[in-house]
């Protein structure tokens, strides 16, 4: 077979394969694959996400240090339970998760300004208040290195 012969081989071949895609009929495109049902979330963190949203000066997004919140925050926060669209019970659990952690405790130090809901200050943190913060931050480290490695849920959130 000559140069010609296979040129011409090759143009024909080519020629029928167009006919046979434009022969066959095209499938439809598929649908857009509807979005993804999200993953089942932590309770405490679909409660905070609402706090972070609404009150960005009380609920900080890391990795901007936690402040001092308010005594009595929870009844503070409470009376917007309707605007953050979760229960008396989400926001408890919330919040409590919220004040635990080394974040927390290391922002619980005497005379720091304590912080309502609109990021005002509201009181400071006593010397007892911050000895207990001291007290904890100690526990969850040696909680944290009595865990055995790769044990995800022996630290607490911070």
């Amino acid at each position: 077979m000559g140069f010609e012969q296979l040129a011409e081989l090759r143009d024909r071949l080519a020629a029928e394969k167009r006919q046979a895609k434009a022969d066959t009929p095209q499938r439809p495109k598929r649908a857009p694959t509807p979005p993804a049902k999200p993953r089942a979330q932590d309770p405490a963190v679909e409660a905070i996400w609402p706090l972070q949203k609404h009150f960005p000066l009380a609920f900080p997004v890391s990795p901007a240090p936690k402040v001092p919140l308010k005594e009595g925050i929870l009844k503070d926060a409470a009376a917007h339970l309707e605007r953050l669209g979760i229960t008396q019970e989400q926001l408890k659990l919330g919040i409590a998760t919220w004040c635990r952690g080394a974040r927390y405790w290391a922002c619980m130090v005497e005379g720091a300004q304590r912080l309502d809901l609109d990021g005002q200050p509201a009181g400071v943190v006593t010397a007892s208040q911050a000895l207990h913060a001291k007290r904890q931050r100690g526990q969850d480290r040696r909680k944290r290195a009595k865990a055995p490695a790769g044990d995800e849920g022996a630290a607490e959130p911070s």
